[in-house]
Protein backbone atom coordinates (compact mmCIF):
# COMPACT_ATOMS: atom_id res chain seq x y z
CA UNK A 1 0.00 0.00 0.00
CA UNK A 2 2.99 2.50 1.24
CA UNK A 3 4.56 1.70 -2.35
CA UNK A 4 1.32 2.13 -4.25
CA UNK A 5 1.11 5.85 -3.34
CA UNK A 6 4.03 6.67 -3.27
CA UNK A 7 4.61 5.89 -6.74
CA UNK A 8 0.83 7.21 -7.12
CA UNK A 9 2.54 10.96 -6.58
CA UNK A 10 5.38 10.94 -8.34
CA UNK A 11 3.06 10.25 -11.51
CA UNK A 12 0.78 13.23 -10.37
CA UNK A 13 3.86 15.06 -9.88
CA UNK A 14 6.17 13.87 -12.79
CA UNK A 15 3.04 14.44 -15.28
CA UNK A 16 1.87 18.49 -13.92
CA UNK A 17 6.06 18.74 -14.51
CA UNK A 18 5.48 17.63 -18.04
CA UNK A 19 2.73 19.73 -18.36
CA UNK A 20 4.17 23.21 -16.95
CA UNK A 21 7.16 22.38 -18.93
CA UNK A 22 5.30 21.88 -22.82
CA UNK A 23 3.55 25.00 -21.61
CA UNK A 24 7.16 26.57 -21.52
CA UNK A 25 7.66 25.48 -24.61
CA UNK A 26 5.45 26.63 -26.04
CA UNK A 27 5.56 30.34 -24.16
CA UNK A 28 9.50 30.75 -25.37
CA UNK A 29 8.54 29.35 -29.10
CA UNK A 30 5.39 32.36 -29.26
CA UNK A 31 8.33 34.89 -27.92
CA UNK A 32 10.91 33.42 -30.87
CA UNK A 33 8.43 33.87 -33.82
CA UNK A 34 7.52 37.08 -32.26
CA UNK A 35 11.67 37.88 -32.25
CA UNK A 36 12.04 36.81 -35.90
CA UNK A 37 9.78 39.67 -37.66
CA UNK A 38 11.51 42.07 -36.08
CA UNK A 39 14.26 43.78 -38.49
CA UNK A 40 16.84 43.20 -36.07
CA UNK A 41 16.12 39.56 -34.29
CA UNK A 42 17.91 39.12 -30.72
CA UNK A 43 17.78 35.47 -31.75
CA UNK A 44 19.71 34.60 -34.61
CA UNK A 45 19.81 30.38 -34.13
CA UNK A 46 18.64 28.26 -31.53
CA UNK A 47 19.45 24.93 -30.73
CA UNK A 48 16.55 21.74 -31.20
CA UNK A 49 16.78 21.14 -27.39
CA UNK A 50 17.58 24.64 -26.51
CA UNK A 51 14.03 25.60 -25.35
CA UNK A 52 13.29 21.83 -23.55
CA UNK A 53 16.94 21.81 -21.89
CA UNK A 54 15.97 25.45 -20.73
CA UNK A 55 12.17 24.48 -19.41
CA UNK A 56 13.32 21.50 -18.22
CA UNK A 57 15.70 23.17 -15.77
CA UNK A 58 13.12 25.96 -14.76
CA UNK A 59 10.75 23.47 -13.51
CA UNK A 60 12.73 20.08 -12.49
CA UNK A 61 15.97 21.89 -11.67
CA UNK A 62 14.81 24.65 -9.19
CA UNK A 63 17.51 24.22 -6.75
CA UNK A 64 20.38 24.15 -8.52
CA UNK A 65 22.54 27.22 -9.83
CA UNK A 66 22.17 27.91 -13.33
CA UNK A 67 25.41 28.61 -14.96
CA UNK A 68 25.51 30.82 -18.12
CA UNK A 69 28.47 31.19 -20.65
CA UNK A 70 28.72 33.98 -23.19
CA UNK A 71 31.02 34.46 -25.47
CA UNK A 72 31.78 36.07 -28.56
CA UNK A 73 34.66 37.89 -30.20
CA UNK A 74 36.09 41.55 -28.86
CA UNK A 75 33.73 44.39 -28.62
CA UNK A 76 30.95 42.22 -29.75
CA UNK A 77 28.74 42.80 -27.33
CA UNK A 78 28.76 40.18 -24.72
CA UNK A 79 29.18 43.04 -21.81
CA UNK A 80 25.76 44.91 -23.52
CA UNK A 81 23.95 41.96 -23.33
CA UNK A 82 24.84 41.33 -19.75
CA UNK A 83 24.07 44.27 -18.34
CA UNK A 84 21.16 44.81 -20.30
CA UNK A 85 19.66 41.31 -19.61
CA UNK A 86 20.05 41.65 -15.65
CA UNK A 87 18.64 45.13 -15.94
CA UNK A 88 15.49 43.81 -17.37
CA UNK A 89 15.39 41.12 -15.02
CA UNK A 90 16.53 42.60 -11.41
CA UNK A 91 14.85 45.71 -10.54
CA UNK A 92 16.74 45.80 -7.05
CA UNK A 93 20.29 44.56 -5.89
CA UNK A 94 19.19 41.50 -3.80
CA UNK A 95 21.45 39.12 -3.05
CA UNK A 96 20.99 35.47 -4.21
CA UNK A 97 19.27 36.44 -7.84
CA UNK A 98 22.33 36.00 -9.75
CA UNK A 99 26.43 36.53 -9.84
CA UNK A 100 28.35 37.95 -12.95
CA UNK A 101 31.77 36.75 -13.11
CA UNK A 102 33.59 38.50 -15.98
CA UNK A 103 36.26 36.69 -17.87
CA UNK A 104 38.40 40.64 -18.49
CA UNK A 105 39.10 40.10 -14.91
CA UNK A 106 40.93 36.70 -15.00
CA UNK A 107 43.95 37.92 -17.07
CA UNK A 108 47.54 37.07 -16.27
CA UNK A 109 49.48 40.01 -14.87
CA UNK A 110 51.68 41.27 -17.90
CA UNK A 111 52.70 44.53 -16.20
CA UNK A 112 56.88 43.18 -16.21
CA UNK A 113 56.50 42.61 -19.64
CA UNK A 114 55.15 46.01 -20.37
CA UNK A 115 57.89 47.91 -18.27
CA UNK A 116 60.28 46.33 -21.58
CA UNK A 117 58.86 49.37 -22.94
CA UNK A 118 55.44 50.76 -25.27
CA UNK A 119 53.15 48.96 -26.42
CA UNK A 120 54.13 48.71 -29.97
CA UNK A 121 57.52 47.27 -28.69
CA UNK A 122 55.67 44.69 -26.55
CA UNK A 123 53.07 43.93 -29.65
CA UNK A 124 56.37 43.63 -31.67
CA UNK A 125 57.90 40.70 -29.98
CA UNK A 126 54.89 38.96 -30.99
CA UNK A 127 53.09 39.04 -27.72
CA UNK A 128 49.59 38.68 -27.83
CA UNK A 129 46.66 39.73 -25.51
CA UNK A 130 43.97 37.73 -27.05
CA UNK A 131 44.40 34.16 -26.82
CA UNK A 132 43.59 31.80 -23.80
CA UNK A 133 47.34 31.32 -22.47
CA UNK A 134 47.10 35.04 -21.04
CA UNK A 135 43.69 34.28 -19.47
CA UNK A 136 43.60 31.93 -16.12
CA UNK A 137 40.84 29.87 -17.07
CA UNK A 138 41.84 27.49 -14.39
CA UNK A 139 41.46 29.98 -11.88
CA UNK A 140 37.92 31.07 -13.71
CA UNK A 141 37.01 26.95 -14.08
CA UNK A 142 37.49 27.13 -10.18
CA UNK A 143 35.62 30.03 -9.13
CA UNK A 144 32.96 29.21 -10.84
CA UNK A 145 32.32 25.71 -9.73
CA UNK A 146 33.09 27.18 -6.03
CA UNK A 147 29.57 29.10 -7.16
CA UNK A 148 27.83 26.27 -8.37
CA UNK A 149 28.34 24.88 -5.11
CA UNK A 150 27.21 27.57 -2.92
CA UNK A 151 30.54 28.77 -1.90
CA UNK A 152 31.68 32.49 -1.86
CA UNK A 153 34.79 33.56 -4.11
CA UNK A 154 37.34 36.43 -4.42
CA UNK A 155 37.46 37.52 -8.57
CA UNK A 156 40.72 39.04 -9.12
CA UNK A 157 40.53 42.67 -10.99
CA UNK A 158 42.74 43.60 -13.92
CA UNK A 159 43.95 47.03 -15.04
CA UNK A 160 43.55 46.89 -18.60
CA UNK A 161 46.28 50.21 -18.66
CA UNK A 162 49.17 48.92 -16.40
CA UNK A 163 48.64 45.41 -16.78
CA UNK A 164 48.36 44.88 -13.35
CA UNK A 165 46.19 41.84 -11.95
CA UNK A 166 45.23 42.56 -8.04
CA UNK A 167 44.10 39.06 -6.36
CA UNK A 168 42.10 40.90 -4.01
CA UNK A 169 39.54 42.02 -6.73
CA UNK A 170 35.62 41.37 -5.83
CA UNK A 171 33.65 39.16 -3.58
CA UNK A 172 31.40 37.11 -5.63
CA UNK A 173 28.29 35.59 -3.99
CA UNK A 174 26.60 32.21 -4.66
CA UNK A 175 23.38 32.44 -6.60
CA UNK A 176 20.60 31.26 -8.66
CA UNK A 177 21.70 32.45 -12.00
CA UNK A 178 25.48 32.71 -12.84
CA UNK A 179 26.34 34.96 -15.81
CA UNK A 180 30.02 34.76 -17.36
CA UNK A 181 30.91 36.47 -20.03
CA UNK A 182 34.49 36.67 -22.17
CA UNK A 183 36.31 35.88 -25.27
CA UNK A 184 37.09 32.31 -23.95
CA UNK A 185 34.16 31.29 -21.62
CA UNK A 186 33.40 28.28 -24.56
CA UNK A 187 36.69 27.38 -24.59
CA UNK A 188 38.03 23.48 -24.07
CA UNK A 189 38.89 24.23 -20.48
CA UNK A 190 35.83 25.51 -19.01
CA UNK A 191 33.02 25.18 -21.28
CA UNK A 192 31.65 21.41 -20.01
CA UNK A 193 30.77 23.31 -16.94
CA UNK A 194 27.93 25.63 -18.26
CA UNK A 195 24.63 24.72 -18.14
CA UNK A 196 23.45 27.09 -21.20
CA UNK A 197 26.16 28.09 -23.99
CA UNK A 198 25.81 31.53 -25.76
CA UNK A 199 27.13 33.12 -28.55
CA UNK A 200 27.39 36.76 -29.51
CA UNK A 201 27.63 37.39 -33.35
CA UNK A 202 28.36 40.76 -34.47
CA UNK A 203 29.53 41.63 -38.13
CA UNK A 204 33.46 42.16 -38.37
CA UNK A 205 32.91 46.05 -39.51
CA UNK A 206 31.44 46.56 -36.48
CA UNK A 207 33.47 44.76 -34.32
CA UNK A 208 36.29 47.15 -35.76
CA UNK A 209 34.99 50.26 -35.29
CA UNK A 210 33.77 49.67 -31.62
CA UNK A 211 36.94 47.68 -30.93
CA UNK A 212 39.29 51.11 -31.75
CA UNK A 213 36.98 53.81 -29.68
CA UNK A 214 37.55 51.22 -26.80
CA UNK A 215 41.29 51.25 -27.19
CA UNK A 216 41.48 54.34 -26.87
CA UNK A 217 39.84 54.22 -23.47
CA UNK A 218 42.82 51.10 -22.53
CA UNK A 219 45.71 53.52 -23.55
CA UNK A 220 45.96 52.16 -26.97
CA UNK A 221 46.20 54.02 -30.19
CA UNK A 222 48.22 54.39 -33.15
CA UNK A 223 50.57 51.51 -34.58
CA UNK A 224 50.00 49.99 -31.21
CA UNK A 225 46.22 49.35 -31.78
CA UNK A 226 46.44 48.52 -35.32
CA UNK A 227 49.19 45.84 -34.67
CA UNK A 228 46.63 44.47 -31.56
CA UNK A 229 43.67 44.62 -33.97
CA UNK A 230 45.10 42.77 -36.40
CA UNK A 231 46.28 39.92 -33.99
CA UNK A 232 43.02 39.88 -32.21
CA UNK A 233 41.47 39.34 -35.70
CA UNK A 234 44.00 36.29 -36.66
CA UNK A 235 42.80 34.52 -33.02
CA UNK A 236 39.34 34.99 -33.51
CA UNK A 237 39.55 33.00 -36.44
CA UNK A 238 41.76 30.12 -34.38
CA UNK A 239 40.38 29.85 -31.06
CA UNK A 240 36.35 32.01 -30.88
CA UNK A 241 34.77 31.86 -34.25
CA UNK A 242 34.93 28.10 -34.00
CA UNK A 243 32.79 28.12 -30.50
CA UNK A 244 30.05 29.35 -32.54
CA UNK A 245 29.32 25.67 -33.76
CA UNK A 246 28.73 24.52 -30.46
CA UNK A 247 26.52 27.15 -28.98
CA UNK A 248 23.19 26.63 -27.69
CA UNK A 249 22.00 29.55 -28.58
CA UNK A 250 23.13 32.76 -31.12
CA UNK A 251 22.55 36.22 -30.27
CA UNK A 252 22.44 39.29 -32.50
CA UNK A 253 24.84 41.59 -31.24
CA UNK A 254 23.81 44.64 -33.03
CA UNK A 255 20.73 44.60 -31.55
CA UNK A 256 19.77 48.17 -30.05
CA UNK A 257 20.45 47.62 -25.71
CA UNK A 258 16.59 48.70 -25.62
CA UNK A 259 15.32 46.11 -26.90
CA UNK A 260 17.07 43.12 -24.88
CA UNK A 261 15.59 45.03 -21.90
CA UNK A 262 11.87 44.48 -24.07
CA UNK A 263 12.21 41.33 -25.10
CA UNK A 264 13.73 39.51 -21.69
CA UNK A 265 11.17 41.98 -19.67
CA UNK A 266 8.30 40.15 -22.28
CA UNK A 267 9.72 36.76 -21.52
CA UNK A 268 10.24 37.16 -17.80
CA UNK A 269 6.37 38.58 -17.88
CA UNK A 270 5.37 35.29 -19.88
CA UNK A 271 6.64 33.03 -18.04
CA UNK A 272 5.49 34.48 -14.32
CA UNK A 273 2.11 33.77 -16.28
CA UNK A 274 2.70 30.20 -17.16
CA UNK A 275 4.40 29.17 -13.66
CA UNK A 276 2.16 30.96 -11.34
Amino acid sequence: METFELTNYNFYSSRLDMELITNIVDTLKEILEEDKKQEQPLFLKVADDFIMNIARKVVQEKKKTFLIGITGESASGKTVFVDNTIEAVVRDKKEGIYTVIRQDDYYKDTSKELEAGSYDALFKTGFSFDTPDVIDLQLMRKHLLGLKQGETVVSPKYDFVTCVSDPDGEVKTPAKVVLTEGLYVLNEEVRDIMDVKVYVFTPIDVIKERWYKRAVSRGKTGEAADLQFKNVNETAQQYIRPTYQIADCIINGMVDKDYIKVITEKIMARLAEVCC
